[in-house]
């Protein structure tokens, strides 16, 4: 399991639990609506957190969006 306070955009300092926070509160269920969102903008600066992850290691916001869906966050 991943820690909650796992920093995944690092850019704009969201862990996991706030990114599922956000997609959670304002119904963001593709990866589209979340980048595109103003509420809490993320994936807007330096964009790895679209892919490989900050660390290159996959932790990334595709992943807690599908923990989100999933029920896991």
């Amino acid at each position: 399991m991943i820690d909650l306070d796992t920093e995944i955009c690092v850019c704009n300092s969201l862990t996991v639990k706030d990114i599922a926070d956000c997609a959670k509160e304002n119904n963001l269920t593709t990866l589209e609506a979340l980048l595109e969102n103003v509420i809490c903008p993320m994936g807007d600066k330096c964009e790895s957190c679209q892919d490989e992850g900050f660390h290159n290691d996959g932790l990334n916001l595709p992943l807690v969006l599908a923990m989100v869906q999933r029920g896991e966050v």
